[in-house]
């Protein structure tokens, strides 16, 4: 009977692992987690779970009991040392092997971190990746407290939103020209820019960090121009690398995270990756997708795959942010655009960007807009493309634009 063994027990591990059960695999799974709990959500652990307003049960994506009645066998506080790709064997951390017919990786990514030498070891110094980082970090959220947020991506700013609404001191310096700048449009930027500075949330662009202070915890941060910052504890959010260490030392191909065909099989026909941790095709390029959408599509195609179907992963972009009473969606991917035309809603804060290369919509921005963001990314998975004078005009009736 084939035996699958599933490396990661997170979001594209467990969607793996249940898919093989609904497409009738038959076979013995083993799912291995190097964390003691179960498969959780992660993007409230830097929003409602830091806030407070979810307990860790409701971060779970499946009951216990769900893994014993789908005959998946869960091994948890447990890591994978070493995959023998000869024998179809791997190595676990209690030096036991474990053989599998198939196997797949998805194990995720790691949170970038800052040198020792600058101070990123110092307590007080907390990345935000999984529960453990969370719940390490949740004490000093308290009211009063000065925070210093590195980087201004999307970690960055929930970690900074989640802190003003408890009533912290919240500085957040970026490198970068402007906040949100690898991923989003300047006129993105603004939007939430302006939202944090009217949090109280004081935004430095164009600083770095030069070094972190403090003997043994942090105490204050020297910055690139010149500042120096009293603080009582810093959030570092400069972005994530793929988890692909195991996938290299046993000589698979890597790149830009675990290549993986169209179909997630990587350069080993026996091994496939899904998730943070793997690459895709898309629209002729190599790219790797950070989202829970495409953690739970790529899993799921890989699923069917390894029980013999012929499933083509075809990725279909979206992701989201919360930050205070703004939800960010988001459909496709920006790579190439050329222009950005803003729709502006009916209410205050309401308004969707819609970038175009040329004549070609590829993804949109939408904030507290859920309508226009459905209708985007309907749009943009048919390959439509209004003309942007549509777009821009109050008066155009935007779901008449999905009409043949």
């Amino acid at each position: 009977m084939t035996h699958v063994v599933i490396v990661g027990a997170g979001q594209a591990g467990a969607s793996l692992a249940a898919k093989l059960r609904t497409v009738g695999f038959e076979g013995d799974i083993t799912m291995i987690g190097a964390e003691k709990v179960p498969p959780y959500q992660r993007p409230p652990l830097s929003k409602a779970y830091l806030l407070g307003e979810m307990a860790e049960e409701r971060l779970y994506l499946r009951p216990a009991a769900f893994y014993d009645e789908h005959r998946i066998n869960l091994r948890l506080d447990t890591r994978v040392t070493e995959i023998d790709r000869a024998a179809k064997t791997i190595r676990l951390s209690d030096d036991t092997h474990l053989s599998y017919d198939e196997l797949a990786l998805t194990t995720g990514a790691h949170p970038r971190t800052l040198p020792a030498s600058i101070g990123g070891m110092l307590d007080g110094v907390f990345a935000v990746r999984d529960l453990s980082d969370a719940d390490a970090m949740a004490p000093a959220f308290t009211a009063g407290k000065r925070v210093l947020i590195i980087g201004g991506g999307y970690i960055g700013l929930e970690a900074a939103a989640v802190a003003s609404k408890l009533g912290l001191q919240v500085t957040l310096v970026e490198m970068a020209d402007r906040i949100l700048q690898r991923v989003a449009a300047p006129a993105t930027s603004d939007y939430f820019r302006a939202l944090h500075q009217s949090h109280g949330v004081d935004i430095r662009e164009g600083v770095g960090l030069e070094r972190l202070l403090g003997e043994d915890h942090v105490t204050g941060a020297l910055l690139t121009d010149g500042t120096t910052l009293e603080i009582d504890f810093a959030v570092v959010g400069v972005g994530i690398n793929p988890a692909s260490i195991l996938a290299e030392s046993a000589g698979l191909d890597v790149g830009n995270g675990i290549t993986t065909d169209s179909h997630g099989r990587t350069s080993d026909p026996h091994i496939w990756a899904a998730g943070d941790c793997a690459s895709c095709l898309f629209h002729g390029q190599t790219i790797r997708l950070e989202s829970v959408g495409n953690a739970i599509d790529q899993a799921e195609a890989v699923a069917v795959n390894i029980a013999g179907g012929d499933a083509p992963y075809v990725p279909k972009p979206w992701f989201w942010s919360d930050q205070y009473d703004c939800k960010l969606q988001i459909a496709g991917l920006n790579l190439g655009y050329t222009d950005v035309y803003v729709r502006k809603g009916d209410a205050p804060g309401v308004q969707s960007h819609w970038y175009y290369n040329g004549d070609t919509l590829l993804a949109v921005d939408a904030m507290n807009d859920p309508r226009n963001y459905m209708i985007g990314k309907r749009l943009i998975e048919a390959g439509r493309s209004p003309d942007p004078a549509l777009i821009t005009d109050p008066a155009t009736d935007m779901k008449a634009l999905l009409k043949p």
